[in-house]
């Protein structure tokens, strides 16, 4: 069964998965099937989910939630400032667009993509994705999956006093239908504007 059957069958059912999914079945509304990549039992961070509606329908975010355990992250080696990052753990961050959006300035038209961003201190760059089957760590970022970028791009960052320990995204409703998307780690937040395209 294909990820995006998957995908499909999680939304139309309107499963929200909590900080640690509950049930195997609700988890594979957001795995991405591919034999080649660790199985679901087999990932080292949870995954999670949000869900906010745009143009009347519903953006669904799936994405794994690593922690800190006491390590530093943002701006150290495990996720450098000016690297590619995956935006969370396991597989890459992904989204669904039932309607054409604006992220971050970006064109997204309806469909099925990865959100991968690169960190800065002062600002990130968002970068939207048409390929959705890799695995997410950034060496499986090769010039094949480049070459499905719709867009780039960027967001201020700012520093938050009170560490955050596990990847969180979350939505902020904004003026009338648009939303932010809002990415805090540790001492990082950023807000990725979303709306109508």
């Amino acid at each position: 069964m294909s990820f995006i059957t998957l995908f499909g069958a999680g939304l139309a059912a309107g499963l929200s998965l909590g900080p640690a999914p509950a049930a195997a079945a609700a988890d594979t509304a957001c795995v991405v099937q591919n034999p080649q990549q660790m199985p679901a039992r087999g990932r080292q961070s949870p995954l999670d989910s949000l869900t906010f509606s745009v143009g009347g329908q519903p953006v669904k975010v799936c994405y794994g939630r690593p922690s800190l355990r006491g390590r530093k992250m943002i701006g150290a080696s495990a996720v450098p400032y000016g690297r590619l990052w995956r935006t969370g753990a396991n597989e890459p961050t992904i989204f669904y667009a039932p309607v054409r959006l604006d992220i971050a300035g970006i064109d997204v038209a309806p469909g099925l993509y990865s959100l991968y961003t690169v960190p800065g201190e002062r600002e990130w760059e968002v970068i939207v994705n048409r390929a959705t089957a890799q695995w997410g760590h950034e060496s499986r970022y090769t010039e094949e999956v480049e070459k499905q970028e719709v867009g780039r791009g960027t967001v201020p960052a700012e520093r938050i006093e009170t560490p955050v320990e596990m990847f969180t995204i979350r939505a902020e409703p904004a003026s009338g239908d648009a939303h932010a998307v809002v990415l805090e780690w540790e001492n990082s937040r950023v807000r990725i504007p979303v709306k109508a395209g």
